[in-house]
């Protein structure tokens, strides 16, 4: 194969979108399982304290019911990293929504109606469900997410400040979020004695098999996980969530294979969500722009069941060139559901407060704001000292600037107003670290010239199998149709999750050895097939253990016009143009998609999301979709995405960073610096509803 027939780097389709379209894909609760019942969770109406009875007579009068399960006769799992995941082992409530007791029914109705008959009575105790800056009880873990280091101190940080001629300390909030994804959190387990099989919807499939199997006692190999198509995930299902244990617990229990499908009032409490963050932000800059002292303080929240810290001040650590900085990570533990993983978690909150303080410090000095992130370009990475493989956001904002229009734009704020409407428009940069986890695959010969590859990633609507038959096509040096990439299952061996944009580049390499094995013995047999057929098995473990100690992250620019209306207060994006750098692009097509999401998420996180709590019940109360609102079409008017083609060889042989997350990282803030160039007046909390700019007067 030349190089002109190579198809990493084009565009072709995704291999399964007629098969979406047209509605012939399996999704995990549509799988055919023969003597199926169902199971309904009943959850916890107090956000403290004890369960002290349930009482299951009415539920069990009713026809069809076949179990009620509750801590005193629910099979008993074994003791993990996680009790969320340890459903109906005790008898305490740790926060309003969780599963308490649960009905197995022959029909979904059934199960249903069985349910709400169950009557539970509480010994309620004092719950405190708030994420309050005073409170006593917030500490500093020693590590975030990600394997971090909780604080980070370089150089003299206070005196830095003290000294410097300009400065910005400012808060800035951001709300707890949703993910939301459109397929609700869905399984079906079946046990055939010792084994389990769960039709799951997955974002990682292998691990949330040894992690189910390390739950319910059972060796390794024992638990298969089927996750062909994913309907979205944004990390809520990255990891193993209570309701696949559930279906699996409840299965046990009957010995009948077992369907839940979550509704999308009961996903808000039981599959995660981003943490809200208070972020102070303190920047000490000499009179030409430059950094002399960077101070990023993180609080955020978790559950009194586990400690999850978000890795919020990362992103500070690594963008600009300040030689005294301070980075930590503060958490609060209340009675709430344990906050996880959400597209790009920690850098997108992180990077909207540090990009705001940025655009602040920009108006202070009176220098454009993307003149002020080039002259604090450093040359290593700040925190660990490092050289970068490769980093381009210097690129991706002179590109951005260029394709925008930035140059000549007025910086004077609230001046530029046409009737009721004002305009302004703002930037602000972009990151996300590369991760790559060892990953295992398999290519093998078919009968006929054909080639099947194996490996156990999960497509969540992202087109990961067709970059990966890009990948495997081009090792194998043979068209795409000649290749079949099967995903989704567990039982294809060790594999990361669909998260941390790590998919590509993790299962690709794995996709990439296996081919190139697999060729290189076709070659020792001077291309001739046994009967039998061939295999090659390849596992990354020990290249990815032996990379280069290299400071790897994917970088970009976001620019964004605004125009507020100055009656209602209401803010629309009328162009978001983001510019990015993120190693060799697999797939032109899918690529876009990626970026444009991440964008339209970015937009949603701005103007829209917004979790709710409730102070005195405990849960949240806008726990719907019609409640709980995010962008829709008529919120995204102008997108447009672009990247700077970067041949980055120190990453792994595909040459990619991830795409997935990078996105949405910037977006907000980009957003935010432009509403601030249109009225004249900063707002520091997401998200920016019409209400919030009327009610703090920032429309002249």
């Amino acid at each position: 194969m030349t190089t002109l027939d190579r198809v990493v780097g084009g565009a072709p389709g995704r291999i399964e979108g007629r098969d979406k379209v047209t509605g012939t894909v399996r999704y995990a609760y549509e799988y055919p399982v023969p003597d199926a019942v169902y199971v309904w969770p009943v959850q916890s109406t107090v956000a403290r304290g004890r369960v002290r009875s349930v009482d299951a007579g009415a539920a069990r009068a009713l026809p069809g019911v076949i179990a009620v399960l509750d801590s005193g006769n629910a099979p008993r799992l074994r003791p993990g990293k996680s009790d969320e995941l340890h459903l109906l082992q005790s008898a305490d409530v740790a926060y309003r929504g969780q599963i308490v007791a649960a009905v197995v029914a022959d029909t979904l109705e059934g199960a249903r109606e069985a349910a709400s008959a169950v009557r539970v009575e509480y010994d309620e105790e004092e719950h405190d469900v708030v994420l309050d800056p005073e409170n006593p009880a917030i500490y500093s873990p020693g590590k975030v997410n990600a394997g971090l280091t909780g604080t980070v101190d370089r150089g003299e940080v206070e005196e830095a400040l003290a000294r410097a001629p300009a400065g910005v300390d400012a808060v800035y909030t951001t709300p707890a979020e949703h993910a939301a994804p459109m397929e609700p959190h869905a399984t079906i387990a079946l046990w055939e004695g010792e084994t389990l099989t769960l039709y799951n919807s997955d974002q990682s499939p292998w691990r949330s098999a040894t992690a189910i199997a390390r739950l319910f006692g059972l060796p390794e190999g024992a638990v298969s996980v089927v996750a062909d198509h994913v309907g979205g995930g944004f990390g809520s299902k990255g990891e193993l969530r209570p309701p696949t244990v559930l279906a699996a617990l409840a299965a046990r229990a009957v010995d009948r294979p077992v369907k839940v499908a979550m509704t999308r009032q009961q996903m808000f409490p039981l599959v995660s969500y981003r943490t809200p963050t208070v972020q102070r932000v303190r920047l000490g800059a000499e009179r030409d722009g430059r950094l002399t002292a960077l101070w990023h303080d993180a609080l955020q929240q978790s559950s009194k069941l586990t400690e999850y810290t978000e890795q919020t001040a990362a992103g500070s650590r690594v963008m600009y060139a300040a030689p005294a900085s301070r980075t930590v990570h503060r958490l609060l533990r209340l009675d709430v559901p344990t906050p996880s993983w959400m597209r790009a978690p920690g850098e997108a909150p992180g990077m909207f407060a540090l990009e705001s303080a940025m655009d602040e410090l920009a108006y202070a000095l009176g220098m454009d704001p993307v003149e002020l992130r080039i002259v604090n370009e450093p040359e290593t990475d700040p925190e660990s000292g490092l050289a970068f493989s490769s980093r381009n956001l210097v690129a991706c904002l002179r590109e951005g600037a260029a394709r925008f229009g930035w140059a000549g734009r007025d910086p004077a704020p609230g001046v530029r107003r046409d009737g009721r409407l004002l305009t302004g428009t703002g930037v602000a940069a972009s990151t996300y670290p590369v991760f790559i986890s060892p990953s295992t695959a398999t290519a093998r010969t078919e009968p006929g010239g054909g080639f099947v590859v194996e490996v156990a990633a999960a497509d969540i609507g992202t087109g990961a199998r067709t970059a990966l038959t890009q990948i495997a096509a081009d090792e194998l040096g043979v068209p795409m149709d000649r290749v079949t990439v099967r995903v989704g299952r567990s039982v294809f061996g060790a594999a990361p999750p669909a998260g941390g944009s790590m998919g590509t580049s993790s299962w690709g390499w794995a996709v990439s050895k296996a081919c190139r094995a697999l060729t290189a013995e076709l070659d020792g047999r001077s291309g001739v097939v046994p009967s039998g057929g061939m295999e090659a098995r390849a596992d990354t473990t020990e290249d990815v253990q032996a990379s280069r100690s290299l400071s790897r992250h994917a970088f970009g620019a976001q620019f964004a016009e605004v125009t507020v209306d100055a009656d209602s207060g209401q803010v629309r994006v009328e162009r978001l143009l983001g510019v990015f750098a993120c190693g060799r692009i697999v797939n032109v097509r899918t690529a876009r998609s990626q970026f444009l999401g991440g964008m339209t998420m970015g937009i949603s996180m701005a103007l829209h999301e917004s979790l709710e709590v409730d102070p005195e019940f405990g849960d949240f109360v806008n726990h719907d979709l019609a409640s709980y609102h995010i962008a829709t079409n008529a919120d995204v008017r102008g997108l447009e995405a672009h990247w700077i083609d970067e041949d980055d060889g120190e990453l792994n042989p595909v040459g990619t960073k991830g795409i997935g997350e990078i996105g949405i990282v910037g977006a907000a803030a980009a957003i935010a610096n432009a509403v601030f160039h249109a009225t004249g007046s900063r707002l520091r909390d997401l998200p920016i509803t019409p209400d919030r700019v009327r009610a703090a007067g920032h429309v002249p």
